[in-house]
């Protein structure tokens, strides 16, 4: 009955693991990304902003920056007055 105890769980292991890494895979973030919010300005250190709608999974739109140096990715205070001027910008480039 041990035995048998001990492989069920470790088949749940196996199964909870392959459900997660599933929804990784598929690149679908089934929660919000951002838990803390960068305010200060960074704009010069940034080499790419991804921007995330509000979606069933987060309530909340998200700003992503990848930083130049490090790769590190930054998520942006959506409402500081500097990351709206860059995202403005972005956005009326793409209009042209």
């Amino acid at each position: 009955t041990k035995m048998k105890t001990h492989v069920i769980a470790s088949l749940l292991v196996l199964l909870v693991f392959w459900t997660t890494s599933e929804g990784m895979s598929l690149g679908v973030e089934l929660h919000c990304r951002c838990i803390q919010t960068e305010s200060k300005p960074i704009v010069r250190h940034i080499e790419k902003i991804e921007l995330i709608p509000a979606n069933s999974h987060c309530e909340e739109t998200e700003i992503i920056a990848t930083l130049k140096r490090t790769g590190e990715e930054v998520c942006l205070n959506p409402e500081a007055p500097w990351v709206k001027r860059v995202i403005e910008k972005i956005l009326s480039s793409r209009r042209r």
